[in-house]
């Protein structure tokens, strides 16, 4: 399973070790990925993603699941992702032609 936030598409970074004597060498930066359950309200039922803590904060920030999926581009979310959002955006027209 490769180590890449599903909400966001953070990854890893490549980066330096340095000794006090400046030797370089490779190493990586892994992001912070935690195994969540959020809730879709268009869908009605809980979704387990892989995401990043900025990610989970974000999602938080903007007001939910449904609100971040909605707002962020295809490019940047995972195939789980994009098919979630299809699937929200199917619920909300729904919802707003019965209105």
């Amino acid at each position: 399973m490769s180590r890449i936030c599903e909400l966001t598409g953070k990854g890893r970074q490549v980066g330096h070790n340095v000794s006090h004597a400046n030797n370089k060498t490779k190493r990586t930066f892994l992001p912070n990925l935690q195994n969540v359950t959020l809730i879709s309200d268009a869908l009605g039922k809980s979704v387990k993603l892989r995401v990043s803590t900025h990610g989970l904060r974000s999602v938080e920030h903007v007001g939910g699941l449904d609100n971040w999926l909605l707002k962020t581009s295809d490019e940047d979310l995972s195939l789980r992702c994009r098919r979630l959002k299809r699937d929200v955006r199917k619920a909300n027209a729904g919802t707003a032609a019965a209105a």
